[in-house]
């Protein structure tokens, strides 16, 4: 099972204020202890919404809306990708995760996987060439 790990924005992150050295350091030996068993797929970091932009879809029309964006709370500043046999499993992971030390949430939701809920073999198919194809 694959699950996306959201590291959830803080004022310091939103403002570009980086992590403090030794944070950083300490999330670089966690992700590479989570290579070693095997866990880690894919991480980073993300700019603050300052330098985002939103899509609002509304019947046909696109519009695009600038950052930033006002909810902080509601906002993402990084993420894991990770493969792992439960959520328990990645809830392990995460409880050792060195968040600065004033504080910060991370959100951890599994991927659908289009087996899931796509009944037709010919979806199925589709899906499993495009993953091969996004792969190389």
């Amino acid at each position: 099972m694959k699950f996306l790990v959201l590291v959830k924005a803080t004022q310091k992150s939103e403002a570009g204020v980086p992590p403090e050295q030794e944070v950083i350091m300490e999330s670089m030996r966690f992700n590479e202890e989570m290579i070693k068993a095997g866990v880690l797929l894919d991480a980073g970091g993300l700019y603050p919404s300052t330098q985002g932009k939103r899509i609002r879809v509304e019947g046909t029309t696109r519009r695009v809306i600038d950052g930033p964006f006002t909810e902080t709370k509601e906002l993402i500043g990084g993420y894991w990708m990770l493969q792992a046999k439960s959520i328990d499993e990645v809830v392990e992971w995460m409880k050792r995760f060195p968040l600065d030390k004033n504080g910060g949430e991370l959100e951890i939701r599994r991927l659908i996987d289009v087996g899931d809920f796509a009944e037709s073999e010919e979806v199925n198919a589709m899906h499993e060439r495009l993953e091969k194809q996004v792969r190389r």
